[in-house]
């Protein structure tokens, strides 16, 4: 879960995301929905799903309350 304060900080973190993914993983998600938006993408890579939020959109769902009972890995920038 990770979100921009503006809607070409979300794309731009969806755009990097892929990157890395594809080239320390070799992996590309299975699907991405929400890019047209820019408010909530959720990338579906299999086994881990990323939600890339607008701040606002975030703060709305918290849906840091569903994960709540998941462990919490810190990545690296």
């Amino acid at each position: 879960i990770v979100s921009g304060h503006n809607r070409r900080l979300v794309a731009t973190l969806v755009e990097k995301i892929e990157e890395r993914a594809k080239a320390e993983l070799g992996r590309a998600p299975r699907r991405v929905e929400g890019l047209e938006q820019q408010q909530w993408v959720l990338m579906d890579y299999g086994d881990v799903v990323v939600h890339v939020f607008l701040d606002e959109i975030r703060e709305f769902y918290d849906i840091e309350r569903l994960y709540r009972d998941v462990p919490v890995l810190r990545w690296k920038a």
